[in-house]
C-alpha cells in the first residue's frame, strides 16, 4: 500500500475525526437581526388572528383573521392590507377608511387575538405545527411538540425567520425565545 492510500480502519477513523471536528465548531450566533427582531414591535402576518373594536358600533367589533394573502376582509371597508403592519398601524389605517366614508371620528382599537403558529420539526417526539404563546422560547415549543428524541442534539437548533421580508436561518441556544410563525429544526447529534 502506498503512502496515499488509507486502509478501511484508518479511513473511517479519518472521516469520523473529521465530521466530528465539524461538530465541535458548534455554536454560531445567529445574524444580529434574529435578537433585534424580538424587540421590535410585533408585525402581524397570515395566520394571525386580531380582534378589532371600533367602539360605538357593535356590528364592525369582532376578531377577524388575516388571510394567506395579508390581508383582513372588514365591513364597509373590504380588503385591508394588514401583513407586515403593527397593530397601532392596522388601527391608524381602518380608522382612515372609516373616516372617509363612514363615520366622523372613528375610534378604532386592534390587539392580536391568536398569533400564528410556530413549527417544530426534526429530532422532536412530534413534529408539527403548534400555538405561539406570549414569551415562548425554543425549549417551551421542543416540549410542547413531545420533548427531544434520545438522538435530538439537545444544546443548541436551528430557527428559521422572517425578517423584513427575507427568510433567514440562524443557529440559537434552547433558551432563546421565539416570534409567531418561527420553525424550529431540531437537528440529530452526531454521537
Amino acid at each position: 500500500m502506498n503512502r496515499h492510500q488509507c486502509s478501511g480502519p484508518a479511513l473511517v477513523a479519518s472521516i469520523l475525526a473529521a465530521v466530528l471536528l465539524a461538530g465541535c465548531t458548534g455554536y454560531k450566533p445567529p445574524p444580529a437581526a434574529f435578537h433585534e427582531a424580538i424587540n421590535q414591535p410585533y408585525m402581524l402576518g397570515a395566520g394571525d388572528k386580531v380582534r378589532i373594536t371600533v367602539f360605538g358600533q357593535g356590528d364592525l367589533t369582532n376578531t377577524y383573521s388575516i388571510d394567506q394573502s395579508g390581508y383582513v376582509a372588514f365591513p364597509l371597508v373590504g380588503a385591508v392590507p394588514a401583513r407586515g403592519r403593527t397593530v397601532q398601524e392596522l388601527e391608524e389605517y381602518i380608522a382612515g377608511e372609516l373616516r372617509k366614508d363612514y363615520l366622523r371620528d372613528p375610534d378604532v382599537s386592534v390587539e392580536v387575538d391568536q398569533y400564528r403558529s410556530v413549527f417544530v420539526m426534526g429530532e422532536v417526539g412530534g413534529a408539527g405545527q403548534y400555538a405561539y404563546t406570549p414569551g415562548m422560547t425554543v425549549q417551551n415549543a421542543i416540549a410542547t411538540a413531545g420533548g427531544f428524541t434520545a438522538r435530538a442534539n439537545q444544546r443548541n437548533v436551528d430557527i428559521t425567520r422572517q425578517i423584513n421580508g427575507k427568510v433567514i436561518t440562524g443557529r440559537v441556544l434552547i433558551s432563546d425565545p421565539l416570534l409567531p410563525g418561527d420553525t424550529v429544526f431540531v437537528r440529530e447529534r452526531l454521537f
